[in-house]
């Protein structure tokens, strides 16, 4: 957390990218070479950045799985930035609409959904046991008028299962925002600015998201 004049408090809600970080079964792992190194006689130290674009906290464009849908540079921005809840959803393996029901989920236009996810960014192993969105959950949302929806872990669907959630929120025009760290910060209400990378014709990309409360 840090303070500024602006809000009382800022909240980083982002992972920490690195090499021993968990990522999803199949993706490529980070990994930072140098180019250049002061320390052997370059005027500066440059290196090189390899990842998927699925690491750590990240934004999913619609790209993703519907093909021919925007990228993610052409999210819009008055979604990624704006007010959002936090909610605190006990439940030790999905996320259900009665979960949403009982957090007053109506009317919002960004939930965070924090669960026991947030622990499991202690481990370099990526654990297939996460808490995840039911396809009835990712449905309850869009009616409600959700425009973006966040979790912290690195993926909104069950593993294995997944793919159907991720198609119901992306055909509706939802934002996905997967890998969150919640475990520093309460439920209530802030505003979210979530900047993805600017990476054009991308199917997703990693992304620095913030909570402001004021």
């Amino acid at each position: 957390m840090v303070e500024n004049h602006a809000y009382a408090s800022i909240y980083d809600i982002s992972v920490g990218i690195h090499e021993s970080m968990p990522t999803w079964p199949g993706d490529p792992g980070f990994e930072r070479a140098p180019v250049h190194s002061i320390s052997e006689g370059a005027s500066s130290d440059v290196s090189v950045i390899r990842m998927g674009s699925h690491t750590g906290t990240h934004v999913d464009a619609p790209a993703h799985f519907l093909q021919g849908a925007p990228t993610v540079e052409q999210l819009p921005l008055d979604v990624l930035v704006g007010e959002a809840v936090v909610i605190e959803v006990k439940s030790e393996q999905s996320i259900t609409p009665q979960e949403l029901k009982a957090a007053g989920i109506v009317g919002e236009t960004r939930v965070l959904c924090k669960t026991r996810n947030s622990a499991l960014w202690e481990s370099p192993e990526f654990t297939a046991d996460f808490v995840y969105f039911t396809p009835e959950a990712a449905e309850y949302l869009a009616e409600s008028g959700v425009r973006l929806v966040g979790i912290d872990y690195l993926s909104v669907g069950a593993y294995h299962q997944g793919i159907g959630v991720h198609r119901a929120f992306l055909k509706s025009g939802i934002v996905i925002v997967e890998g969150l760290d919640l475990s520093g910060v309460e439920v209530g209400r802030y505003e979210i600015m979530c900047l993805p990378l600017k990476i054009i014709g991308a199917d997703g990309a990693p992304a620095r998201v913030l909570l402001g409360r004021r």
